[in-house]
């Protein structure tokens, strides 16, 4: 042994030999012990029913995971439509302020439950799309209370065993595209494909977002599970992308400069209370020359005040606080006419920068928040200033659709690992993969898959190689991973955040189609596969399928699991054929409660 100057040691080596080995002897013999405890308890899947699990140090497998049958239980009659993280069963427990109570609460482990959700009686396979749009059978979606309480607003009708959608609204009675017609003379980018994304607030059964589907435009219907029952579950059931969701205390789950366009049609969402906060959070998910549409109260307060329970000088006052609010936060009034009014958010710098004036408010947020993170995090009271340097994120600077579903986006470069090349390889790449795909489930791509979710996508390619299907994605972004959310809707696609440890926010039986890949691979550790699995379950359409793409360490267990919650599966090869990676293809069954008639 040497010293630093390379000069030998004067010690004597007989003295540190015995300890040294004594020292290895008991690190060895520890680690091993270790080792043992964590390995086991990572992989308690099922507690009585692992057999056997090995995973080496480097994450490599050697011998698959193998687990014994199981069997899961039918959940009682009432969780037809649980969904565990916005549980009306527990919103007691939490605040009324801002109404926070409809916000994601997930229940603790201790709660959760190990059983398989069961659909109403009398349920059927959903009507298929297009027709679906306009109709779908009511003990799908069993609720009258929208039907009793709006029916002069001709949101929905029941007629025999069906509801049928006339297509109107609190603010559209009679009819969505009249009003829509109406939208797109006030803002033309609306016709040309330069807006192609857009979120709708308080969607009601989400006529809006249905009738923009007709008109190239792709709209999250955003909702929270509240007293107007279901209205997401009826717009997933019609075939429209929805989400159960709120502006409350939290932002929404997807990074700024996202939506070409946002909407709230009488949304009741109280815009000007809070200090705006709510407004602040529209803008932050809002690119830049994107366009913010309000009607309702107070736009055209001096017609409607009457029927709004108020005066004409408290809906002028509203109005007036709004404009206010709006033009601070370096919004313009870019349109109006009738009920409509039409905002645009700046995209030049200059506004922002008479945020930097500390007496003026709202103000610029400082660097302490991520502008992107979007996962429990805290909405704020300032200004998330777009990016002076991402030239090409302003509206104005995308390729119209079609163009920008293939061309690289200038925040493909902010992913690590990111660029211009990386994207266009993966884009490649998920064209041979759904050509394959279509060979091994001939479904997709025909009117038997409409909803359509890929559970942890990088760019979105999957929805892009399909795009032409008459389905739509949902993309989501593991809370996990790098945060890739921005390049999918920069390239015209739609999605969310998510973490698979905890239940997405939608209905029971609300996608016909689930996609993933690797998904086990990358959250393991993390997540039990057993409540990954029965959540997929739970959101699965009976009849629907899974491809789920994932290491051959992973596929006989799952594939174990899927049969468990009356799922038929067969293995497949890649388009590949490599060993390392196998597709299971899977579908669910059609099953009632034993306790429904």
């Amino acid at each position: 042994m040497k010293n630093k100057d390379g000069k030998p040691h004067q010690s004597d080596k007989s003295s540190w030999k015995v300890p040294v080995a004594l020292t290895v002897v008991v690190l060895c013999g520890l680690s091993f012990y270790l080792g043992g405890i964590f390995c086991s308890e990572r992989e308690r899947y099922v507690a009585e029913a692992v057999d056997k699990a090995v995973n080496t140090p480097t994450g490599t497998a050697t011998v698959p995971v193998q687990i014994k049958a199981v069997s899961f239980p039918e959940c009682s009659a009432e969780y037809q439509d649980y969904t565990p993280c916005t549980d009306p069963k527990r919103w007691h427990k939490y605040g009324r302020h801002r109404l926070a109570f409809l916000e994601r609460h997930c229940p603790p482990s201790f709660e959760r439950q190990e059983c398989l959700v069961p659909p109403p009686d009398g349920y059927k396979s959903p009507i298929r799309w297009p027709k679906s749009k306009n109709e779908c059978w009511y003990r799908n979606v069993p609720y009258d209370w929208i039907n009793k309480q709006k029916s002069n607003q001709h949101w929905l009708k029941k007629e025999g065993e069906k509801f049928l959608f006339p297509g109107g609204g609190t603010m559209f009675p009679n009819g969505v595209g009249a009003y829509v017609d109406l939208m797109q003379d006030l803002i033309p980018q609306m016709k040309d494909g330069t807006i192609r994304t857009a979120i709708d607030t308080g969607c009601g059964v989400a006529s809006w977002g249905g009738d923009l589907l007709d008109r190239g435009i792709l709209t999250v219907s955003l909702a929270p599970r509240d007293n107007h029952q279901a209205q997401v579950q009826f717009a997933l059931e019609r075939g429209i992308p929805a989400i159960l969701g709120i502006i409350s205390t939290q932002r929404l789950p997807f990074p700024s400069n996202s939506f070409d366009m946002a909407h709230c049609s009488r949304c009741l969402i109280p815009w000007t209370e809070f200090g705006g906060v709510y407004l602040l959070e529209v803008h932050r998910i809002l690119r830049p020359g994107g366009f913010w549409v309000l009607s309702g109260p107070p736009v055209n307060y001096q017609r409607r005040w009457r029927g709004w329970n108020t005066t004409i000088e408290e809906q002028k006052s509203d109005y007036d606080k709004l404009q206010e609010l709006l033009t601070s936060m370096c919004f313009k009034l870019f349109n109006k006419k009738d009920d409509i009014a039409v905002w645009q958010k700046l995209s030049d710098n200059s506004c922002y920068k008479k945020l930097d004036n500390p007496e003026n408010y709202p103000s610029k947020c400082d660097d302490g928040t991520e502008p992107d993170s979007a996962w429990y995090t805290p909405l704020r009271p300032c200004v998330v200033v777009p990016n002076p340097a991402a030239k090409k994120v302003k509206l104005d600077a995308l390729p119209k659709w079609p163009e920008r579903l293939h061309a690289a986006p200038e925040r493909v470069s902010d992913v690590r690992g990111g660029s211009a090349g990386s994207f266009k390889h993966d884009d490649g790449k998920w064209k041979a993969r759904a050509k394959h795909y279509k060979k091994l489930l001939p479904a997709l791509g025909t009117d038997k898959i409409r909803n359509v979710m890929d559970m942890n996508t990088l760019y979105g390619g999957f929805a892009a190689a399909v795009v032409n299907d008459p389905l739509w994605v949902m993309n989501v972004v593991s809370s996990y991973a790098p945060n890739t959310l921005s390049v999918v809707y920069d390239r015209g696609l739609i999605g969310t955040i998510h973490d698979w440890c905890e239940a997405f926010s939608t209905y029971p039986r609300t996608y016909d189609l689930l996609h993933l890949d690797g998904l086990f691979s990358a959250e393991s550790h993390r997540c039990e596969m057993k409540y990954v699995l029965l959540e997929m379950d739970r959101i699965l359409r009976p009849n629907g399928y899974a491809i789920i793409r994932e290491s051959s360490y992973f596929v006989d267990a799952i594939a174990t699991m899927a049969k468990g919650m009356r799922w038929s599966c067969r293995k497949e090869e890649t388009e590949y054929g490599v060993e390392k990676e196998k597709i299971l293809i899977c579908q669910k069954k059609l099953w009632y409660s034993k306790q429904n008639s």
